[in-house]
């Protein structure tokens, strides 16, 4: 009971100081305050609460005083207004954090998706029904085409697009506007606000964009699923387990997949950025005014705002090109946005393309237990890899059942009979019919440009290749630049990454960082998986590079061999007469892993020869790199050396 009443005294004592503290006759003075040509709204003075402390007796000495303050600032009383001190005794600023929430519009009641949407009766577990008297609700979850709206999507709707969410006032200006909000524009603004730029960010649709919504992230947790089942039905072949036969419960899969998500999207929430990172979040659509301001329409807010900015950065992000095939409008098809959407495994899936994510979901619902067919333009799969990368996967998506017809043409889609959908299609052999439960449209990727009003800030753009940028990533309006899909080629996340790393540098610091120096690798996560990094053969003799390549065949390699994943190789490519790296292509169970270790070769101007020094743990599938490394070695030892070898020894 004594300790019960003491705990009662301490925080009846802290709420009375803190009382008395923010009373506006005998309180600390908070107002607007000005540093470095920047203004702090709403701030009093670290030196100034240690002098009221001691007036109002509630510590004898500075020292004290200075103790009690960082007691309140770590009991998140207030903070330091840009979070890089603690307290102190010096004219530094500090902000009350109930004057924070107010001024980051914050301390307006949040509403969840859950509240707003009433459950279904027939079906409580998967879907509610939609609000029937909002319409400005309606047209939000449609446009963000969702499903089911379970307890994961909705805590993935909070995170990500926040019901009846309410914009800030904006700021007179920013050093940084982003308009996207998936990993390009996420890095921008975090790494822009991380240096203490003022930053407003813009997201029509979802935080994370597609690699945490319809992308790495979902398939990912697919592929990892569909990666044991093919190891527990190759167990079971091979007759090492019995009676496995494992049982696939697809809607389980997809739960698992959706609390994952919604798991991994706190990171990328609107909460996190606005409380965490100090960045403002405007929902709404984008559009420029001018060459230094834009529009922001919002649900919520109904009436539009204008953001101004001294610098800004597209990070649109791009979506699934859809081919021109007649007939397609007429049947409902799956892209990457609306695959991971399903509940119930089709029994037949046609795919529309040989690329990576073609491949990648056709081999997860081939193991799945669905009937797949790819419909493949080119000669094969992956055909910007090396052919005999395609030649390890294509062996292997066929083992796992799905049947691949490559040289193919799609001369126009219908429906078929009971919700089928039928494909017209020519082979060399001739014309064909292909029928399908379920249509994956995976023919690459378009840049989102349109709607933009780019003109209007004087920016050049492409419908095909995106906004137009220099090396340096600065559009032809030098104050706005561009980062990820919407302007490079390289449609990876970690491309994404790595270029609003740039554009921080050279916006806001007047960097000279150059785009084309990159080292990018990349990797289908297939099984094999396919990795490469620099260029590829094809590449080097089209300028004119005398190359000399190795290669190590994973059946020779004793990890391999005990894993039973002996389908693949590393092949690194060497300038002629010189062990520097111009290439690698590693098609293994792990090459995702694999391709870090040449990558970091290449950056840092690292020789094959040095990496067959490198020791690797015994027994390890990476160990074949060291083993390339081997292969360059003994091409040292010419003819004329072996002479000179067997005379020394002769010698000795």
């Amino acid at each position: 009971n004594n300790s019960q009443n003491t705990k009662f005294t301490e925080q009846y004592r802290r709420a009375e100081l803190i009382h008395k503290l923010r009373d506006p006759q005998m309180g600390i003075t908070v107002h607007d305050r000005r540093w470095m040509f920047r203004l702090y709204p709403m701030c009093f003075v670290g030196k100034e609460l240690v002098e009221w402390f001691m007036k109002h007796d509630y510590a004898f000495t500075r020292q004290e005083a200075v103790h009690l303050g960082q007691q309140l600032l770590l009991d998140k009383v207030f903070h330091h207004v840009t979070k890089d001190h603690a307290f102190k005794d010096e004219t530094l600023f500090y902000r009350f954090q109930d004057d924070e929430m107010h001024l980051k519009g914050l301390d307006h009641e949040t509403v969840s998706w859950s509240e707003i949407l009433p459950m279904s009766h027939s079906d409580r577990e998967l879907q509610p029904l939609l609000p029937e008297s909002d319409e400005d609700l309606k047209m939000s979850l449609k446009r963000l085409d969702l499903f089911p709206l379970d307890s994961y999507n909705t805590k993935l709707l909070d995170n990500v697009h926040p019901a009846k969410y309410l914009n800030p006032e904006p700021a007179k200006k920013y050093n940084m506007v982003v308009i996207g909000a998936g990993a390009a524009g996420l890095v921008t603004a975090a790494g822009s606000s991380g240096v203490g730029a003022k930053v407003a960010i813009i997201e029509e649709l979802m935080m994370g964009g597609d690699c945490l919504n319809f992308g790495c992230v979902p398939s990912k947790s697919l592929l990892s699923i569909a990666h044991d089942v093919a190891k527990l039905k190759k167990l079971e072949e091979s007759g090492l387990i019995s009676s496995v036969n494992p049982q696939i419960n697809f809607k389980k899969i997809m739960e698992r997949m959706r609390k994952q998500r919604a798991e991994m999207s706190d990171v990328d929430s609107v909460q996190r950025f606005r409380k965490e990172l100090d960045v403002e979040v405007f929902q709404g659509r984008a559009r420029f005014l001018s060459h230094d301001s834009i529009e922001v329409i919002n649900e919520t807010n109904h009436q539009p705002q204008t953001i101004r900015f001294s610098k800004a950065c597209l990070a649109t992000g791009a979506r699934a090109a859809v081919p021109i095939i007649p007939g397609l409008d007429s049947v409902v098809y799956l892209t990457n946005a609306t695959i991971f959407n399903l509940v119930d495994l089709p029994k037949r899936l046609m795919v529309i393309g040989g690329g990576p994510a073609g491949c990648e979901m056709a081999q997860t619902f081939a193991r799945f237990g669905s009937r797949v067919i790819m419909l493949v333009r080119s000669s094969r799969v992956l055909e910007r890899e090396i052919p005999e990368a395609s030649a390890a996967l294509e062996k292997q998506l066929k083992a796992d059942g799905v049947e691949i017809l490559t040289r193919c043409t799609v001369n126009s889609v219908e429906k078929g009979p009971a919700s089928s959908i039928r494909a017209v299609i020519t082979l060399p052999s001739g014309g064909a019919l292909v029928e399908g439960d379920q249509l994956f449209i995976a023919t690459g990727r378009l840049p989102n440009v349109a709607g933009l009003n780019l003109d209007a800030a004087g920016i050049d753009f492409d419908l095909r290749k995106g906004v137009i940028v220099n090396k340096y990533l600065q559009t032809t309006n030098p104050n706005v630049f561009a980062a990820g899909d919407v302007c490079t080629m390289y449609k990876f996340t970690h491309v994404a990454d790595f270029t609003a790393r740039i554009v921080i540098r050279n916006a806001l610091f007047f960097g000279s960082a150059k785009v084309d120096e990159l080292v990018i690798p990349w990797c289908t996560f297939t099984d094999p998986q396919i990795a490469h990094v620099g260029l590829y053969p094809t590449d080097m003799v089209k300028k004119g590079i005398k190359f000399t390549q190795f290669v190590r065949e994973m059946k020779n390699v004793d990890r391999a061999i005990l894993e039973d994943e002996t389908n693949g190789f590393v092949k690194i490519c060497v300038r002629e007469g010189t062990d520097e790296i111009l290439g690698a292509t590693i098609v293994a169970a792990n090459a995702g892993d694999m391709i870090s270790e040449v990558t970091t070769a290449m950056v840092t101007n690292t020789g094959l020869q040095r990496l067959s020094t490198v020791i690797h743990p015994y027994p390890t599938q990476a160990d074949a790199i060291r083993q390339v490394g081997d292969l360059y070695n003994r091409t040292r030892l010419t003819s004329s050396v072996k002479v000179l070898f067997r005379k020394y020894f002769e010698f000795r």
